[in-house]
Order: C-alpha cells, then structure tokens, then sequence
C-alpha cells in the first residue's frame, strides 16, 4: 500500500512540472512574424512600372534602370541655357498624406528635386508642386551662371547659390537648417525623408531634420505670396497628387523609393 501511494505521489508531481513547462513555453513563444508592411515601394530596383513622364503616356529618352538604380543617363547641362526638362511622376496613384524615403546621388555640378501633390496639364511640375531641392552645394555655383536668373529675385549676390535654392530646401519657401545638415560630397549616397501631414511638413537629410513647416498656413501663404510664386497661382494649393522626380539637365541616380501612408 505504501509503495502504491508513494507511485502516484510521484506521477502527480510529474505531471505538474509538464503543466508548468507547457505554461512556460506558452509565454515565451514570440507572435508570428509580421507579413505585411506599411511601406509600398514606388521602385524597388527591378521595374519602372508605374512610372511615365509628366503629361505623358511613357517614359522620355534618358530615364532607364542601371544596376538596380533608377537612373536619368544624361550629360551634364549648363543652368544658363536650361529651358526645362522632362520631369518623370509615379503616375500609378496619388498621396495625400505621406512619409517618402528615397536615396539618390549626384555628379559634380548637379541638379534635381522631388516633387508632391503634383497635379497634370501644367507646363511642368514646379508651377504647382512643393520641391524637396536637390543640388551640388558645393560647385554649382562655380561650374553654372547663375547672375541672370537670381537677378530676378532681387538677390544680394546672384552669382551664388542661395540658401532656399540649397539641398534639403523647400525650394523657393523654406530654407534648410545648415546646423543639422550632413550632405555627403557627390559621387555619394545620400538619403532623403518628407513627411507629410496638414499639420506639418518635415524635410530630413540622412538622419537629420533640416526644416519643418505648417502648410497653407498664414506664414506659408506670405511665403507663397512674395516672389517666386507670383507667377503661379496654383502652386502648393492641391492637398493630394503624384510623386515626382526632376530633370534638370542633369545626371542622377535614386534607389529605395519607398512611401508609407499617413
């Protein structure tokens, strides 16, 4: 009788440490992995599906993809004899509120931007669209004339790039914060963040926030209202619109185009 009890004793307790290590492996179980993300890449290095030029039914001449970069294969332009270009748009859908990531490099001397809530039947993007600047800091100014067209803005000294015309600017509005800004030299890779909400707009630079600002406010509004924009009653005025990437008679490069809803 004794060993019978003893037995089931035995049984019982190890039952209960069964039950304690099927608790245990229950609570430290990690949630299926996550397959979805919020991100939907505008270009992920394999297609340009998606993508035309603005106004257009394809791409123009010069726009392809090399070695997984999308690349506007070009030779290098003078600022001086520009007279617009063929801007390409992700014409698959448009955004409203957003945060775009992308990352690009430039050659010596270059130019180019990305553009949001950009509308069609203008004569390009920058009459109505917001502009995240892209551009050489460093030797623009030296390699291109630019005294006729910052004359016309009343500019101190036109010869020189000026700040709202700077990597990281809201071109013609806002210009970038030069305390936070880390722009690698060209032939290098750098990323760009836009953050879009009613809000408040954010520019970032490789890591770091270069300016922010309340859209259609009264600020933006002077902002809007006191040159450069004279001439463009419908710019910055669309709350929804495409992406967009410049030509500005330049080389350059994107990879890792990414947008998530806001």
């Amino acid at each position: 009788m004794l060993k019978f009890f003893k037995l089931a004793i035995l049984l019982l307790m190890i039952a209960a440490c069964k039950d304690q290590s099927n608790k245990k492996t229950e609570a430290t179980t990690a949630p299926p992995e996550q397959k979805t993300s919020e991100w939907t890449y505008l270009f992920d290095g394999t297609s340009l599906e998606g993508w035309r030029g603005y106004n257009m039914d394809s791409l123009p001449p010069g726009w392809t993809i090399k070695d997984s970069i999308l690349t506007f294969d070009t030779e290098l332009g003078l600022e001086q004899n520009y007279t617009g270009g063929k801007d390409i748009i992700y014409g698959a859908e448009e955004f409203d509120n957003f945060e775009l990531y992308l990352e690009w490099k430039i050659p010596e001397g270059a130019n180019s931007g990305i553009f949001y809530h950009v509308k069609e039947g203008y004569d390009g993007p920058p009459e109505v669209a917001p502009e995240y600047q892209i551009i050489d800091d460093e030797n623009y100014a030296d390699i291109h004339d630019l005294v006729g067209y910052n004359s016309q803005f009343g500019a101190e000294h036109p010869e020189l790039l000026q700040d709202w015309q700077k990597t990281g600017a809201d071109y013609a509005m806002h210009v970038a914060d030069d305390s936070q800004k880390q722009l690698n030299p060209v032939g290098e890779w750098n990323s760009s963040k836009i953050v879009f909400t009613p809000e408040k707009v954010e520019h970032w630079l490789n890591g770091k926030k270069l300016l922010e600002f309340v859209p259609w406010s009264d600020d933006w509004k002077a902002k809007k209202n006191s040159g450069k924009w004279d001439n463009a009653p419908d710019y910055g005025k669309y709350k929804t619109g495409y992406i967009a990437l410049q030509d500005h008679a330049s080389p350059i490069w994107f990879r890792n185009i990414k947008i998530k809803k806001l």
